[in-house]
Parts: structure tokens; C-alpha cells; sequence
């Protein structure tokens, strides 16, 4: 098979996204709803809660897999309060910001996305994306951005209110492109100039206002490692709420090899075939990321299947 086979082959296989799975409805006609917010919190017996502590939760593992420790709302310590949605059932779940963590729940093993989310099945992995990148917004947009107010808390968590001009101020997501660049047998991966010497991942960067995602694909791609790249293809996302990203996730042809770093961003770059990108692996000379992240499910479907390790 040529390679432009290869590759046009593994498009659209980019799964499994392990952070973008979800078991849940996220029932937004509910979130202003205050009388069934009111009542579903009061029913101990069904709601569940997920308390999410500077991004992380208390997990409990099983065997190869890993579950939320979920609470029953009357065990809940005080915090900001935030809707998740419904399960199949009828279950209300929630999530509480938790100031600190309970002194009865200290013993439990309190873990974030980049450690969990590969062990959790779909419901707890959307329950906890959610808190997360939830909780990660209210911590650092409590006040109004046009007169500093400090707004409040409505929508079932998903909005906030300034008291004193009404205005409404709603979740952010960035978006940003993250794309494997691919040129005949080889691609392009590189490592950042915070990252240990065989750390590599592929390209990214946020979009710009007024870019469409293709051409911050380009531009991106240009700045850090100077190859032109044509034909961006879109293969999925995922979120990314470290804070509040959006991966949107690319194989980018080169029609230019010659590496141009920029060392602000890049502090090395490598060609690799995939022979070369398997014994550098098996080696230990190239670390690649972890399987929760869209960049690794990037490269395996480039590659063809699993590679071994992971930071």
C-alpha cells in the first residue's frame, strides 16, 4: 500500500478518545430549572455527587480499572454546586467544588484526568471532564469582566450572573489544533523546550481569532518547525480542561522537509519513519504521550497500531 493509501486508510480511526467519552445526558433544559435542582439534590437516595478538588477526585481502583467515588448529596461538603446531567436511569449527578479535601476522604486516592482517565469507564470519565474543566473555569472567572463585580452562580453552574449589570458570563473553551505531520514514510515529531530530552509529541497551537481551523493548522505548523503543509484532514477531538482547551485533532501533509525551529517553541524536531519511530520507542531513546491524550491516538493511527510507553 503507498503511503498516501496508508494514510487515507487510518482517517476517521482515530479512536478510542478517552477523554471524550460520556454515559450521561448533560440535560441543559434542566439547569434553570430551580425547583427540580432543588428537589433533585434533596433525593440522597438517587442524586450522586463527583467532589473535584484542584482538578482532581477521589478514585477508587479495581483490578485494571478505576471508578469515581461518587456521594450521596447529604455527605457533601459545602462548595460551588454544578449540574452534570442525567444517566439512562434517571440519576442526577452533580459535582461540588471542595475547598479542600474532607478529612474523611483523605485516605482515598484523590487522582486527575492525566492519571485516571484512561481507567475509568464512560460515565466516570464524562462525569470527571466535566467537573473538571467546570471547576477550572470558576476558579478564575469569579468576577465580572466589564465592571469586576463578583458575579454568582446560576444555570446549574454552567453560567454566571453579575449582580450589578445582569450580564451573563458563560463557560470558556479554546480551541486548538493538534496535527501530525506527515511527509512520504516519515512524520514529525517534536519536544518543547520544558520538556525532558526524550519527551516528543506532535505539533500544536490555539487558533486565533477570525482563523479558521485549517489555516491555524498552517500557520502553526510554519512558526514552530518552518514545513509548509497542505490538505490539513480532520479525524476528532477531545476536550483537554487543563484549563479549558478543545484538541481538535489533524494529519497535515508536508510538502516541505527542512526543519526551521523556532526555539521558543520547539527544542527539537525529528523526521521518523515508522521503523525508526518503533526502535526509538522500544528503546527509550522517544517517549510519546499518554493514552489519554488525542496526540497519541494521532501518532498510533499514523503508525498503524499500539506503540509501547508513555510519560
Amino acid at each position: 500500500m503507498r503511503e498516501d493509501e496508508q494514510v487515507e486508510a487510518s482517517e476517521g480511526l482515530l479512536g478510542p478518545l478517552l477523554l471524550a467519552r460520556s454515559g450521561i445526558n448533560r440535560s441543559a433544559e434542566l439547569r434553570r430549572n430551580r425547583a427540580w435542582l432543588e428537589r433533585a439534590w434533596a433525593d440522597d437516595e438517587r442524586t450522586r455527587v463527583v467532589l473535584v478538588h484542584d482538578g482532581r477526585a477521589p478514585v477508587r481502583h479495581d483490578g485494571d480499572g478505576a471508578r469515581l467515588v461518587l456521594l450521596p448529596p447529604a455527605q457533601t461538603p459545602d462548595g460551588d454546586r454544578y449540574l452534570l446531567g442525567l444517566d439512562d436511569d434517571g440519576v442526577a449527578y452533580f459535582a461540588v467544588r471542595a475547598k479542600a479535601v474532607p478529612g474523611e476522604l483523605a485516605d482515598e486516592r484523590w487522582e486527575g484526568l492525566r492519571r485516571a482517565g484512561a481507567l475509568l469507564g464512560d460515565r466516570d470519565a464524562g462525569l470527571l471532564v466535566n467537573a473538571v474543566a467546570l471547576e477550572a473555569w470558576h476558579a478564575t472567572h469569579e468576577h465580572c469582566p466589564r465592571c469586576g463585580t463578583r458575579t454568582e452562580i446560576s444555570a446549574g453552574g454552567h453560567v454566571r450572573v453579575c449582580p450589578a449589570d445582569g450580564s451573563e458570563h458563560f463557560p470558556r473553551v479554546d480551541p486548538a489544533v493538534i496535527m501530525l505531520v506527515h511527509h512520504g514514510d516519515r512524520c514529525l515529531l517534536a519536544r518543547g523546550p520544558q520538556w525532558p530530552e526524550n519527551r516528543f509529541s506532535v505539533l500544536a497551537g490555539f487558533v486565533e481569532p477570525g482563523e479558521s481551523l485549517e489555516q491555524a493548522v498552517v500557520r502553526e505548523v510554519a512558526e514552530e518547525v518552518g514545513v509548509t503543509v497542505t490538505a490539513p484532514r480532520y479525524l476528532g477531538s477531545q476536550p483537554w480542561p487543563f484549563p479549558r482547551s478543545l484538541m481538535l485533532g489533524f494529519f497535515a501533509r508536508a510538502i516541505s522537509t527542512e526543519l526551521r525551529i523556532d526555539p521558543d517553541e520547539i527544542a527539537e524536531a525529528r523526521w521518523l519513519s515508522r521503523t525508526e519511530l518503533r526502535e526509538a520507542v522500544e528503546s527509550g531513546e522517544i517517549m510519546l504521550p499518554g493514552q489519554v491524550s488525542i496526540a497519541r491516538r494521532l501518532i498510533e493511527t499514523w503508525y498503524g497500531g499500539h506503540l509501547p510507553g508513555d510519560w
